[in-house]
């Protein structure tokens, strides 16, 4: 089909703004005159300007009576910049091909509607599945009012996280530890449970692969027992910390980490722990699409058993640690099978000594 080629071009230049463009999706944009590519652009850092706008910049006269490639429904309401769809109008655009159509509810097929009332010939649907995908972070903090959730496990062949004195540095190799960083680059935010941030004094920072942006780091803490001298509370004004705490945390030890610099938010408080789902529609709320999730074992339990994470990337190594070792996950007070949430395996890759094999929520949860 002569639209997939181009299509498939957009998607590959929508990926470049995962991570970067929240609140707003990663879209990508070709524009082809009589076979040729004349402009292209993806969604800015900041979700600003629009993957539209940057193609059309670069099309420049050559855009009119040309055909645009978009992967998802360009916008058709006035915020900080004009409509998508009514720049592709004032530009002379004569056909747009569509991917996926926009559910949030200010566009939801008023961005349609503009194309074909001045007379643009519109084709949807091309890749749909594949711009689904992309958009997947984007349509979770639509639909669902949270944003899509990573959960990241680096395990021993007998899945365990550490030794039992807490040693885990390092179960994974080097090239396992490169993919992370790698993932990190594509998430909006990285979060750890309190019991990680104090364990390990993360960074949570992508480090090594020349990129210039960096997720924002959030800790769920219920108590706020954070370490004042540990890195994130260091970097706070450099790196955005965001921590989302229990409602019933000193008004002194808030406005110590507010100086810091750090981002509160309360979320409520259910069987002695934060509510994992209200805190991720808290993060939701703030603009976050795409959270990957490091753990530790009672974060990723707390998720997991409320059927939250959504993917979930497994890296396996070849080492044993035995039954005394720390599990990966926390206890899910499961009694029988089918209460277990269940996961569908997608692909699996060797990552230096190590396996990386993905997941897919495979059962539905709203």
């Amino acid at each position: 089909m002569p639209d997939v080629g181009p299509m498939r071009h957009a998607l590959s230049l929508a990926a470049r703004g995962l991570g970067r463009t929240w609140p707003n999706p990663a879209v990508g944009c070709v524009i082809m005159r009589e076979s040729r590519v004349v402009g292209r652009g993806w969604t800015q850092p900041g979700g600003r300007p629009h993957a539209e706008t940057m193609a059309l910049a670069q099309a420049g006269d050559a855009a009119r009576g040309a055909t645009a490639y978009v992967t998802l429904e360009p916008c058709s309401h006035h915020g900080k910049t004009p409509p998508c769809a009514e720049a592709l109008i004032a530009a002379g655009i004569t056909r747009v091909v569509v991917a996926l159509g926009d559910p949030d509810p200010r566009v939801n097929g008023r961005g349609f509607a503009l194309l074909q009332s001045a007379g643009i010939k519109l084709t949807t649907g091309v890749c749909e599945a594949e711009a689904r995908a992309a958009q997947e972070g984007f349509l979770s903090k639509v639909i669902l009012g949270r944003p899509m959730v990573t959960l990241k496990l680096a395990l021993s062949w007998d899945g365990r996280i550490a030794t039992a004195t807490g040693e885990s540095q390092w179960i994974t190799g080097p090239l396992a530890r490169r993919r992370v960083h790698a993932m990190r680059a594509t998430h909006d935010a990285v979060l750890v449970g309190a019991g990680t941030a104090r364990a390990d004094d993360p960074s949570l920072t992508v480090r090594g692969l020349g990129v210039s942006h960096q997720p924002v780091r959030v800790v769920m803490s219920r108590r706020l027992d954070l370490p004042l001298s540990g890195q994130l509370a260091r970097t706070a004004q450099e790196v955005p910390v965001w921590i989302v705490h229990g409602p019933d945390v000193s008004p002194e030890l808030k406005s110590v980490w507010a100086g810091l610099g750090a981002e509160l938010i309360e979320a409520p408080v259910v069987y002695g722990q934060l509510d994992p789902k209200a805190s991720l529609e808290a993060l939701g709320a703030r603009g976050l699409t795409r959270v990957f999730c490091e753990g530790g074992g009672a974060l990723a339990a707390s998720l997991m058993g409320a059927h939250l994470p959504d993917h979930v990337a497994l890296f396996t190594a070849g080492l044993a640690i035995g039954a005394e070792g720390m599990p990966g996950l926390g206890a899910l007070g499961i009694d029988r099978l089918r209460q277990a949430p269940r996961y569908a395996l997608q692909r699996v890759e060797q990552i230096g000594p190590d396996a990386l094999s993905h997941w897919k929520r495979a059962q539905p949860t709203d």
